[in-house]
């Protein structure tokens, strides 16, 4: 360990943190999501179009499918935005019976690698790390593109894999998001 990281007493260090603080707080519960089945290696815009009610059509080429705070701006016009909420590299399952329990709408990325040397690998000359994957979690259901199916959340296959992204679908004037 380096120097700049030691230290002669031992470090106190909060191993975990809220997904949310209020966990009274509901924005979407109430909210319909219709499944949509992504044609191509489109996940990001058919997860945009699940929350809005569009077509995925609608949001290609209109925002970066790696930059959240793109996919949070063409979410505004519709009343919504994304809430970053903080989280590491651990497996889905364990966030997800505290994003159960919150009982609202969150967007769930995650690698589709399960090995750690890829996933935190360094990227090949073109920017290629691993593939990933967006899913929607409303309440107690995983909305996925990919197969255009719902799942009840401790069952799904993404509960296996290393978390990308966790955010929060709020309303486009609250306080915290992107």
């Amino acid at each position: 360990m380096s120097k700049r990281f030691s230290s002669p007493r031992q470090a106190f260090y909060d191993r975990n943190g809220k997904l949310w603080p209020n966990m009274d707080e509901n924005f979407f519960r109430d909210r319909e999501i219709k499944p949509i089945r992504q044609s191509g290696p489109h996940c990001v815009s058919t997860v945009l179009a699940m929350l809005t009610e569009k077509t995925p059509e609608t949001f290609q080429g209109q925002m970066n499918t790696q930059d959240p705070s793109s996919w949070s701006a063409v979410l505004q016009p519709y009343g919504m935005k994304l809430a970053y909420c903080p989280m590491d590299v651990r497996k889905l399952k364990f966030y997800m019976d505290e994003l159960i329990a919150i009982d609202d709408l969150f967007t769930l990325s995650y690698y589709t690698s399960n090995d750690p040397s890829i996933i935190l690998g360094d990227p090949n000359p073109t920017g290629w790390i691993t593939g990933s994957h967006i899913v929607i979690l409303h309440r107690d259901k995983i909305i996925d593109p990919a197969s255009g199916t719902v799942t009840p959340a401790l069952e799904d296959v993404c509960n296996k894999y290393h978390t990308k992204r966790i955010f929060r679908v709020v309303p486009s004037d609250h306080a915290r998001g992107l």
